[in-house]
């Protein structure tokens, strides 16, 4: 998409993200998740 305004021209491209990047995502969410439990088990603990 091209979009023209006073005297810049900006371009949105639609991004693509590779198998390898959707994986890598997958595996960040569930280490978050973990490390999320972890924490909430240990203060439970705590308290």
């Amino acid at each position: 998409m091209t979009l023209n305004l006073l005297f810049m021209t900006v371009t949105f491209k639609k991004r693509h993200t590779t198998r390898e990047e959707v994986l890598h995502n997958e595996a960040v969410a569930r280490r978050f998740e973990e490390t999320k439990i972890k924490q909430d088990t240990f203060l439970s603990k705590m308290y």
